[in-house]
């Protein structure tokens, strides 16, 4: 690719093994027919970068981390994308198995990932699949575009509760994926969302923004497990009324255990559990577009849960700084937006 007013090399943040992140300058990639040059103005910094970086590793070494971010193409071969402001789909589809062929994307057999298994948005530039590209709307900051990763896994995963009007929700998890569901949630109808959540500073925060903590005894027509551990997931069961909806979306650090007593509690009440995995971004069923919709209306707000930017070149103080827990944070992004 002939490379026209654009440096020769960018700076790049990569992993090349566990705990060892590496900012350096390299080559501008070259771009195939079916990709353009995507200038990163901010990515965003999920929870699974920690582990990534200090415990397991990525695919193969180096690898440039990174799967939330968004950009300026400066170059497409057929101009169809330049100039344009987009967000990324970080799942590349092999469009060959059947999950596939069905447009169910997140459930790919043989699919690739920016930012774990192939190189990501903590770079000045990448190139990245047309497919993959989704415009923003002209009110919507490259930051929010960033953070429409987090916020379309939390739509994907709030429209299984099959929420109706008027009923009460519950989420484990304060995090920045479990405020965003439950912003989602009552836009979608909810009268009421409460957290299972033990970290004060997270509790704190939760409140501030008009949300509150389950109490004891409390019930709830559906629910959110946000953590991956086995102690909220318990509580849940015993909290969500018969035959409600169960969503597991939390991650899990080490291994899930359910006593007779909590697994008896789902047959007994007749739960609905349901599994979600990334996000939808079908022909006909498209959480990125819609989650890009509802911000540009101020329907859905994000930019406040953002509490640390950082340039590119300290992402692996910001991470560092996650991992030990130095300081409170909710959502930290390296912002290159001029």
């Amino acid at each position: 690719m002939k490379k026209i007013n654009l440096p020769s090399e960018m700076t790049s943040v990569s992993l090349h093994a566990i705990g060892e992140l590496v900012t350096e300058q390299r080559a501008l990639p070259d771009i195939a027919d079916d990709e353009v040059l995507l200038k990163v103005e901010s990515c965003g910094i999920c929870g699974s970068d920690i582990g990534r970086v200090f415990k397991n590793g990525t695919y193969h070494f180096p690898t440039v981390i990174g799967h939330e971010f968004a950009g300026v193409v400066v170059h497409d071969n057929e101009d169809e994308w330049t100039g344009k402001r987009v967000s990324v789909f970080p799942l590349l589809p092999c469009f060959e198995c059947d999950a596939c062929k069905a447009q169910n994307y997140a459930c790919c057999n043989n699919y690739n990932y920016y930012g774990s298994r192939c190189d990501g948005g903590f770079s000045q530039y990448l190139a990245v699949k047309k497919f993959n590209l989704v415009q923003l709307p002209d009110n919507v900051s490259y930051e929010e575009g960033a953070m429409c990763e987090p916020a379309s896994v939390a739509c994907h995963a709030v429209k299984k509760l099959s929420i109706s009007d008027g009923e009460r929700v519950l989420i484990s998890g304060a995090g920045p994926i479990g405020i965003i569901a439950a912003r989602w949630a009552i836009s979608l109808g909810s009268k009421e969302v409460k957290f299972i959540e033990n970290d004060p500073m997270k509790i704190k925060f939760a409140r501030s923004l008009g949300f509150d903590i389950m109490s004891d005894g409390e019930k709830f027509d559906c629910a959110i497990e946000g953590t991956g551990a086995s102690a909220p997931l318990a509580m849940i069961l015993k909290a969500v009324k018969a035959r409600g909806n169960i969503v597991l979306m939390g991650n899990p650090g080490s291994e899930i255990t359910l006593s007779p007593k909590d697994y008896q509690q789902i047959l007994r009440s007749e739960l609905h559990l349901l599994g979600t995995w990334n996000s939808s971004y079908a022909d006909f069923d498209n959480d990125w577009k819609d989650t890009l919709k509802a911000i540009s209306e101020s329907k859905l707000v994000i930019s406040d849960l953002i509490t640390h930017r950082v340039p590119l070149t300290m992402a692996h103080k910001a991470l560092a700084m996650m991992r030990d827990k130095k300081e409170f944070f909710v959502k930290v992004v390296t912002d290159n937006e001029k």
